[in-house]
């Protein structure tokens, strides 16, 4: 019966001395987290010195510096040091003590000892290093890994500890030569090393030591794959879109590759404007041969890369002739089909509005559609450009009839919508202008927010013009001018623009012109005249249908075509703080962190 009283006396205390360290704990991390040092540190002290409990250790020396209470603390470090003389911690702490007393040379000295005596052994350093780390005596925790390559005679050792230190303390001369150590036995991790020295680098400067590391790498291993990719990669980063070119179409003449690294490099050429770069690689890719896997995927992109170039103002007429013999050619080898749609709808646009043979485009579109196998939608997009072909001969009715055709077969659905967005307009260019107020306000609701919007703008641009008859007269002009406009007949429309302040003095419509100006200006590549346009805007009617658009068309001018930057961010900053509302925000605020090098997920 003793016993068995003793043994729930023994139960009972055990409970109660439980209890009271969970609560004097619980008090303890109240104080600390409060700043009540002094308070804290006696209970800290009293759990430690009851428990001997390490992780009690580190919160009372925490307090005791926090106190500056350094002979205490020293005192107890060096105790524990005593009796574990393996564990780092304690003699790392003695370190921080001498700092904080102002002792750095001793600090550095006790530090230095530290990583002298360490054995060879891999476990031991990063134990080493990462005490270091915690106690952010980050420069030692390096020196621990550097000293323990010595020690272990490789100097591939602890590449990842050192990449993390180096990209935490910014320090861009390690880290780009770590990363080159790294791809020369792992050229798997380009990836990695790129989207991280992407985030570090900045401007000329950090690309220039990062081309000067790789050339020395590459003048001791010329055969490096890795190296000639990542030389190509800082190329781009720096825009020299040329030298990125000539990286890639030697590793791939050195290799005898297939042309898939000029074909990738091709593509990011595209996406970053550079197109006559995009065409020297893809022609490099077809003169490789028909038995190449990217020849034709290297001619129809170069189809595609061309047509993107027409509204530029930088092909000639030689070269639109040449362009549309490309296209004749392509269909002739590969033959008219729905796999071939694509550039037969390409060359229809070409002869349509550039070569000006619209009805030679009419054709092409109509044997399109009759074609077999081709899908509903495929028609009704061909038969929406076949529309626009349709203004630009004078068939209006036609234009009308087929649109039609498109909203019937495609009711509620983006194509219907489309199409009646097209009819509407039609009526619009034709002075029609109630019925095609009428059509705009039911599309104000499209599912499209990109047609919603349009609708919307036109409709407001008719309403607020029909006020009296001087308005009306003057909206007349101004949907003429526009009809020239998309004829791709700029001369003609800039005649009518101009004339429009002369007959109507005090027409509303002065924002629409200088919308419409910059858009004309814009697509002959004339960007000065196109900048003021904009720029007046921007200054006389920011508050009007126009202004997001004109900010946005400015940014995209200032980033893609005259690469500002720094001019770009300021723009797109201001759409992003004055037009929140706006149909560009989202793409402005993307662009923005992009210019301004944040980090997107």
């Amino acid at each position: 019966m003793k016993k068995i009283l003793l043994f729930f006396l023994i139960i009972s205390t055990t409970s109660e001395v439980i209890a009271q360290l969970n609560s004097d704990e619980s008090i303890a991390v109240q104080y600390f987290q409060s700043g009540d040092y002094e308070k804290a540190a006696i209970l800290y002290e009293k759990l430690f010195n009851r428990t001997k409990n390490s992780s009690y250790y580190d919160p009372y020396f925490s307090c005791l510096l926090r106190l500056k209470k350094f002979d205490e603390a020293e005192k107890l470090a060096r105790t524990l040091q005593k009796n574990n003389p393996e564990n780092y911690n304690y003699a790392v702490d003695l370190g921080r003590i001498f700092q904080e007393r102002g002792e750095q040379e001793k600090s550095d000295a006790l530090y230095n000892n530290l990583i002298k005596n360490m054995p060879a052994n891999e476990f031991a350093i990063k134990d080493l290093a990462i005490t270091f780390y915690r106690a952010e005596a980050y420069d030692f925790s390096i020196k621990t890994f550097l000293n323990g390559r010595k020690l272990l005679n490789d100097e591939k050792s602890f590449i990842y500890d050192l990449l993390s230190l180096y990209r935490y303390r910014k320090d861009k001369p390690m880290l780009i030569q770590e990363y080159l150590l790294l791809l020369s036995s792992n050229p798997e991790a380009l990836p990695q090393a790129q989207s991280v020295m992407g985030n570090i680098l900045e401007g000329k400067e950090d690309f220039d030591l990062l081309k000067t590391a790789i050339l020395r790498r590459l003048q001791k291993d010329p055969q490096h794959v890795a190296y000639t990719e990542l030389l190509s990669w800082q190329y781009i980063q720096q825009k020299d879109f040329d030298m990125a070119l000539r990286q890639i179409l030697s590793l791939d003449r050195r290799l005898k590759e297939d042309g898939g690294r000029v074909f990738d490099l091709s593509r990011l050429f595209v996406a970053n404007q550079a197109y006559e770069q995009a065409i020297e690689a893809l022609d490099y890719l077809v003169t490789k041969g028909e038995k190449s896997r990217y020849y034709i995927p290297a001619k129809i992109d170069l189809l595609n890369l061309k047509s993107k170039q027409l509204t530029s103002g930088k092909l000639s007429a030689s070269d639109l002739l040449s362009l549309e013999n490309d296209y004749i050619s392509l269909l002739s080898e590969y033959g008219r089909s729905s796999g071939t749609a694509f550039a037969i709808r390409q060359l229809a646009n070409l002869q349509a509005f550039f070569l000006k043979k619209p009805s030679e485009a009419i054709v092409q579109l109509q044997k399109l559609i009759e074609l077999p196998g081709i899908t509903p939608i495929m028609a009704a997009q061909t038969k929406l450009e076949l529309g626009d072909v349709y203004i630009l001969s004078g068939e209006l009715w036609e234009a009308a009839l087929i649109y039609g055709q498109v909203e019937k077969s495609f009711p509620n659905e983006v194509f219907g919508q489309e199409a009646r967005f097209k009819n509407a307009k039609l009526a619009y260019y034709q002075g029609e202008f109630l019925w095609a107020k009428a059509q705009l306000d039911v599309l104000k609701s499209s599912t499209s927010q990109l047609i919603a919007n349009d609708a919307l703008n036109l409709s407001l641009l008719i309403s607020d013009n029909l006020q009296n008859e001087n308005d009306t007269l003057a909206l007349k002009k101004f949907s003429e001018a526009e009809l020239n406009i998309f004829k791709n007949q700029s001369e003609t429309a800039l005649a009518i623009l101009d004339s429009i302040h002369l007959l109507f003095p005090s027409t509303s419509l002065v924002d629409d012109i200088l919308m419409a100006k910059s858009k004309i200006y814009l697509n002959s590549n004339n960007l000065d005249q196109a900048i003021i346009q904009l720029q007046f805007i921007i200054d006389n009617y920011s508050s009007d249908l126009w202004g997001d658009d004109a900010l946005f068309m400015l940014a995209d001018i200032y980033e893609n075509k005259l690469n500002q930057a720094e001019k770009a961010i300021e723009l797109y900053q201001r759409i992003i703080n004055d037009y929140s509302g706006s149909l560009y925000i989202i793409e402005a605020r993307k662009r923005f962190r992009q210019l301004r090098g944040d980090k997107l997920g």
